[in-house]
């Protein structure tokens, strides 16, 4: 077994590796950047070596840093984590020229299978069900369109060396080809190093179910279930689940065998990944496989009790796999919800800055919680926007969801955008819970963007019965500060009207032991108790006797609550102070539909119109990059350019003027 072991990697996921090191006795060391200098996974580490600029291509991809880095802290092995250098036999290569081990699979593994265009060739030729497609490397955008056609729309460009969802893009028409080969080609060359893009047919309402196999140097490959992805967004994961709701006992263990018989034709000798795409049908076809560490494999590990980081120390070790296939059983339910800085109330924009407050739920049996990030570390947009891994369990996929959804109520996050509010209104879609998921799912159930869940009657009654226990506290506590005037008590008991913008509901509380008696529009009165106070982030109690937790912030008047993925701003006046309210003009915002305006802070990759030129709505107007990933943004309606305010290589900020129009 090693004695220490360096992780080329950063973020949630060098964090993770230590934990499992640390366990087995393993002294560890941490590369950074300087943009991480002072990060999580730096100080968790035993040792901890700079490695360059903040750009990954002058820091975490550059092979020779990492090696160096090996000689200078002794490191007798690496683990590449995931993204990054993690499939790039190259640096596996390197590695073992310097004699140092890599926790991964072999080189020639890497290369047969990391490849998306050499691994479905030989997937194909062993017999494993493939989508049509082109798997030649494409010269330009013409020839991709002529390709497109020939296998006929829609279809996906996908980058040769690609993960994580970059390099990735769908067309059902020859424009889109031509814009999404540009940008597709664009990503990858900056993400991989790789710009090489390959077309295949796009199946319609497809399921994303992955098999993680396992496999040692002596020959031994198992396979360790499924897990369901198909809630994505922009082919990014969102959240993910083991096993998956689809599929039957004979359908997984097709899936599983020819994941096996694909990781045996490559000597397979690591954690790895083989990805299907599934139809409604159950019939699947071979996606790719990764052969590195997954981003979900947190909920593989919940359900199997099997730690795979601590399997792929092992094996690079040289021992043998001590599990058999007889050994793996599915126990439960374990669904992951991706935490990232984006703001899903304005398009899923990356969101940077400093992280102001970060807490959430403890970790427990049925909570787990994979971050690289605490209070007050930076978001960079150098770097992948995760903050977390949250991951809920239960003994049924109802207790992992609830357990799930608890937590991320229980989640505060300022400083940034998140999508914590998101992430619970996806659990609590009906279509979720039903289990009827594919790939489009978020597109379709929210195609106009989020703007907040919608919450059944009954729940978004009880928010406003706890809104009045909110004020009332507040203005008890108001009554007894120091040094005011010596003014009586306000009673709890009364008339009340509580604000939700326009929508008025009349109120009436009556003090109760615990808490208060609270009847909305003269119904019957619901019980809200709780022990809250002003200025606690959250409030924890009961209404009508069910437990409920909400973040709560004070705002300049009333509370905002949020809850089960919807914020309600919520205002608790006395009908005298109703009134006047209602007389106050209303405040318009100013018209900013003139402006194209940055909408996240990135790099301008190009400006495609020109002073003058007369634009169509939905055209490309721009593209700006941002956290590795391009965003075109488009004419919202039709007009003429009036002046250009920025050129192809400008690093702009949030709401900065890109284009006026006339």
């Amino acid at each position: 077994m090693f004695d220490k072991i360096l992780i080329a990697n950063r973020g949630e996921i060098a964090c993770r590796v230590i934990k499992t090191c640390r366990k087995l006795g393993i002294k560890t060391v941490a590369v950074y950047s300087d943009a991480d200098d002072g990060a999580l996974h730096m100080r968790m580490a035993d040792e901890a070596i700079h490695i360059g600029a903040p750009p990954a291509a002058e820091s975490y991809l550059v092979i020779d840093k990492i090696v160096d880095a090996c000689k200078k802290t002794g490191a007798q092995a690496v683990h590449p984590g995931y993204g990054f250098l993690s499939e790039n036999r190259k640096f596996a290569e390197a590695l073992k020229q310097a004699g140092i081990a890599f926790i991964g699979p072999n080189p020639n593994a890497i290369f047969a299978m990391g490849d998306k265009i050499e691994s479905k060739k030989l997937a194909k030729k062993a017999g494993v069900s493939t989508v049509p497609g082109y798997l030649g490397a494409i010269k330009d955008g013409k020839e991709a369109t002529k390709i497109a056609r020939e296998i006929g729309y829609p279809v996906m460009i996908k980058a040769s060396a690609g993960g994580g969802g970059k390099g990735m893009r769908i067309a059902r028409n020859d424009g889109e080809v031509e814009q999404g080969f540009s940008s597709a080609t664009n990503e990858a060359k900056n993400s991989f190093g790789d710009d090489r893009v390959f077309i295949e047919k796009y199946i319609e309402e497809p399921r994303h179910i992955e098999i993680q196999v396992l496999g040692d140097k002596h020959g031994n490959v198992i396979f360790l279930g499924e897990r369901e992805c198909s809630i994505q967004r922009r082919h990014q994961k969102v959240v993910e689940e083991a096993p998956s709701p689809f599929l039957d006992a004979k359908t997984r263990k097709a899936m599983g065998d020819q994941a096996v018989a694909l990781a045996k034709t490559v000597d397979y000798d690591s954690a790895g990944t083989v990805e299907f795409i599934v139809g409604p049908d159950r019939k699947f076809y071979f996606l790719e496989m990764n052969t590195r560490l997954q981003v979900e494999h947190p909920v593989t590990e919940l359900i199997t009790g099997v730690d795979l980081v601590e399997q792929m120390i092992r094996v690079a070790a040289g021992e043998k796999l001590t599990i058999a296939q007889k050994d793996i059983k599915l126990n439960g339910w374990a669904i992951e919800a991706r935490i990232y800085a984006e703001d899903p109330y304005r398009g899923f924009l990356p969101s940077t800055g400093r992280l102001v407050r970060w807490r959430t739920a403890e970790e427990s049996p049925v909570i787990r919680n994979d971050t690289g990030v605490v209070e007050g570390s930076e978001i960079s947009m150098f770097y992948d926007p995760m903050i977390s891994k949250l991951c809920g369990y239960g003994k049924t996929r109802e207790e992992a969801t609830k357990a799930l959804a608890d937590a991320l109520d229980e989640t505060w996050i300022s400083g940034i955008g998140h999508n914590v509010n998101f992430l619970n209104a996806v659990l609590a879609h009906p279509r979720f819970q039903s289990g009827k998921l594919s790939t489009n799912f978020i597109a379709e159930e929210w195609p106009q963007g989020f703007a907040g869940a919608d919450l059944p009657a009954a729940k978004h009654q009880a928010l406003t019965a706890v809104a009045v226990l909110l004020h009332l506290r507040a203005e008890r506590r108001a009554s007894h500060i120091t040094g005011k005037l010596g003014l009586p008590e306000k009673a709890a008991s009364g008339d009340w009207v509580v604000f939700e913008g326009k929508v008025e509901t009349v109120a009436s509380a009556v003090d109760a032991e615990g808490g208060y008696d609270v009847k909305l529009s003269g119904k019957k009165a619901v019980k809200v108790r709780s022990d809250w106070h002003p200025g606690e982030a959250f409030f924890r109690g009961t209404v009508d006797g069910t437990p409920i937790v909400a973040r709560v912030a004070m705002r300049q008047e009333g509370f905002r609550i949020t809850h089960g993925g919807a914020e309600l701003d919520l205002i608790v006046r006395s009908p005298r102070a109703a009134e006047l309210a209602r007389l106050m003009p209303e405040k318009v915002a100013p018209d900013m539909s003139k402006y194209l305006l940055c909408p996240m802070p990135g790099l301008v990759v190009s400006i495609n119109v020109a002073e003058g030129e007369p634009v169509k709505a939905g055209q490309a107007l721009a593209v700006v990059e941002a956290m590795k990933m391009e965003n075109v943004l488009r004419a919202e309606r039709d007009g003429t350019v009036k002046k250009v305010n920025a050129k192809k290589g400008d690093s702009l900020a949030v709401d900065q003027v890109i284009l006026e129009f006339a």
